[in-house]
């Protein structure tokens, strides 16, 4: 077994839950309560999702656990967040370390790695300009024209994928969907594209039951009170409907349950991922049993139009599409189901672990 290591990413917003569900800042608390609420589940590798004796992960922009950890191991309170992280890979005689946070800990960082590491890899899955991945073996994700991107800047990119966590099956299966068209995601004034679409659904809410889940930027709430009412920030107010409907952004384990009720999901890809699509949301989606509306682009093997997922080409069609699988029972479950048992064979984590063991 090959001694992995795992650093996360997580929003400020999740972070604030999962110390809220911890009830505490203990580095063991919050990483027990990482690993069980799922949050990126998807890209945990197996040894890592099975806490398998030679893995081990840490997450590193988590700065109340990760001086919890520094205290319980005899470092300076002055240890940056670099020097924690590196003494947590050689406190673990790391052979592999795998990198979901590449921005805040990049080249650089790389390079001062303890001798034990042979290997280090990167996920980065969106364009990264002025960012400097070069000192990493691999940088991977699974949308080919940043993979691209990467190669023409002289780094060593990889096609790599998400994998299916076991737990959605616990979800997957329910009947009782009481939630017509669901969307959880970020809504952000740089998302025109997204933006126009998520009007459009919340209009829906007239003749369907409609839930909208957003991790709002700091423009966006701004705009939304009393400040976007006159001035500047007005052309960033959300429309009064799509306000009314708007819910708290999901996360983990409540974002599982959201989608085991919802028929429907509605998946948008934000405007800086060209014609290729494969984000988060399609594994969660597939995984949690709930058909997937998605707009159309090249997508990962398995999940085909009509078949596995459905796919719609403008704000019009999504629409038209929504409302005529609302009204065919039958055809939305078919592809609902044959869309999980896609992913759940297709991308289970044992092939996900064997795929990156061949990278290595």
């Amino acid at each position: 077994m090959t001694r992995l290591f795992q650093n996360f990413d997580a929003y400020p917003a999740y972070r604030e839950r999962l110390h809220r569900l911890a009830g505490t800042s203990d580095w063991k608390a919050v990483h027990d309560c990482f690993h069980h609420d799922r949050f990126v589940a998807v890209h945990m590798l197996k040894p890592t999702l099975d806490r398998a004796p030679d893995a081990a992960f840490a997450i590193g922009c988590d700065l109340p656990s990760q001086r919890d950890w520094a205290r319980a191991h005899g470092l300076k309170a002055s240890a940056s967040s670099d020097d924690i992280l590196r003494a947590q890979i050689e406190a673990h005689r790391t052979e592999i370390f795998y990198n979901h946070d590449p921005i805040r800990f990049g080249s650089d960082f790389v390079a001062g790695l303890p001798g034990c590491v042979r290997l280090s890899l990167a996920w980065r899955a969106a364009p990264s300009p002025g960012a400097d991945f070069g000192g990493y073996d691999r940088v991977l994700c699974n949308f080919p024209t940043i993979l691209q991107s990467y190669r023409e800047r002289g780094w060593k990119p990889a096609w790599f994928a998400p994998a299916h966590d076991p737990v959605m099956d616990d979800y997957s299966g329910r009947d009782a969907r009481d939630v017509d068209l669901l969307f959880i995601g970020t809504y952000s004034r740089h998302h025109r594209r997204r933006a126009e679409l998520i009007e459009q659904v919340a209009g829906l809410g007239e003749r369907f039951n409609v839930s909208l889940h957003f991790q709002l930027s700091k423009i966006t709430k701004l705009a939304d009170g009393a400040l976007g009412l006159v001035g500047p920030l007005r052309k960033y107010r959300r429309p009064s409907l799509v306000r009314r409907l708007s819910s708290p952004p999901l996360f983990g384990r409540d974002l599982y349950e959201a989608m085991s009720r919802a028929r429907i999901v509605v998946n948008a890809a934000v405007d800086m991922a060209e014609i290729d699509r494969g984000n988060m949301r399609c594994w969660e989606a597939l995984g949690c049993g709930v058909l997937m509306l998605s707009d159309n682009g090249n997508y990962p093997e398995g999940m085909t139009d009509g078949e596995t997922i459905v796919t719609y080409e403008n704000v019009d069609d999504l629409v038209d599409k929504a409302a005529a699988l609302l009204h065919d029972e039958p055809r939305r479950r078919g592809i609902a189901e044959a869309g999980n048992r896609m992913v759940r064979t297709r991308y289970s984590k044992e092939r996900q672990w064997q795929d990156f063991l061949k990278l290595l």
